[in-house]
């Protein structure tokens, strides 16, 4: 089995929009990516289907090795928000978690987005990297701050999420 560190940048996966097809692979990949937490089926269908302009699958060989789910939120539209990344042990190495990231921002439906969010748990290092790295490729910092506490929002069934923002430089940005 080749090292996902071997694979050449010209065998990188393919990135694009996702379909409702997709929806159950797309379940498996972060069924498999733990800690993500799991949504239902369902919900990565819909994901898929309603909201592929801001989501995006990298795929290679016909299988699904990467997914963003992303959305625009309605009373703040200049921020991208980024619900979940999951990565394939496949796949992992390439730096592909910050090209699905970019790919989404270089698209049109984002040409008035200056801020990417996301929430992340205190323990979850592998999202912790990918941020801190996407933030130095922006020319920022991580600006966190606790968002749905373990008490008060999840009745201490779940860890604290951290909202992680990340301004967007403006040049990067007004190039995609």
């Amino acid at each position: 089995m080749q090292h996902p560190r071997d694979i050449t940048r010209s065998s990188l996966p393919t990135l694009r929009c996702p379909t409702a097809e997709d929806g159950a692979a797309i379940w498996e990949l972060v069924r498999a990516c733990k800690p993500l937490d799991e949504n239902s089926m369902y919900c990565n269908l819909l994901q898929c289907d309603h909201f592929a302009d801001t989501c995006v699958v990298a795929e290679r060989d016909g299988e699904v090795v990467g997914w963003v789910s992303a959305y625009i939120p309605p009373n703040d539209t200049d921020t991208l928000f980024v619900w979940q990344v999951a990565v394939s042990e496949k796949a992992r190495g390439l730096g592909l978690g910050g090209l699905m990231l970019q790919s989404i921002l270089d698209r049109d439906v984002c040409e008035d987005v200056t801020r990417l969010q996301t929430t992340i748990t205190g323990d979850n290092e592998a999202s912790w990297a990918l941020f801190r790295k996407f933030g130095r490729r922006q020319g920022r910092g991580l600006d966190v701050q606790p968002y749905y506490t373990q008490s008060l929002h999840f009745q201490k069934r779940h860890k604290t999420e951290n909202l992680v923002t990340i301004k967007l430089d403006e040049e990067l940005a007004q190039a995609a």
